[in-house]
């Protein structure tokens, strides 16, 4: 509240990129981010990772709100009010949806996706999970640990270690076994 609307943002970075590239130096821009700002509900923290997905935007820190004596945001925290307009605003303050709305401005981090995915459920937007182009967390937790054919973390995790005491393997260790005790050498 009381902040630019986020076209302000986009047109500054575009100039802020043009002026850059005009004189030839590499500079970039690092957006200051707070969560559970009075005012701001599941629905707009969603939007903000939305966008920051959108942008390619991946902020390494995130501030949560902490109400200080003599501001504006710091009176809306206390009374859930508006103080120019009077009316009746939302204000996060219970620690769950205070680590739900920090966790989806950084969505991309793997410690984040449990309470990405819980936001995302209490907030409607199962369309932002899944494997598309435009979603913010895969929900196949399988897919951690048993990935698709032709590799991945799990399979390149195992290439050091003997074979899966299971299945196959172990069959064709009990079939040579079982050759060789027959006299076949």
């Amino acid at each position: 509240m009381g902040k630019p609307h986020i076209e302000a943002y986009k047109a500054f970075q575009r100039r802020f990129y043009e002026i850059t590239k005009s004189i030839d130096k590499e500079q970039y821009l690092v957006p200051y981010l707070m969560s559970s700002h009075p005012g701001s509900t599941l629905r707009e923290a969603v939007e903000l990772a939305v966008f920051l997905k959108e942008n390619k935007i991946r902020p390494e820190q995130v501030q949560d709100f902490y109400p200080t004596p003599g501001t504006i945001s710091t009176a809306m925290f206390y009374t859930e009010l508006d103080p120019y307009t009077l009316e009746k605003v939302y204000v996060p303050k219970t620690a769950s949806e205070k680590a739900m709305q920090r966790a989806l401005l950084q969505y991309f981090l793997p410690k984040n996706k449990q309470l990405v995915l819980e936001a995302l459920k209490k907030a409607g937007r199962r369309d932002l999970i899944g494997s598309s182009p435009k979603c913010l967390i895969d929900d196949d937790v399988r897919s951690e640990r048993s990935p698709k054919k032709g590799g991945g973390k799990w399979q390149q995790d195992r290439k050091d270690t003997k074979a899966p005491q299971g299945g196959r393997a172990r069959k064709g260790a009990q079939k040579a076994k079982n050759y060789s005790k027959k006299g076949h050498r």
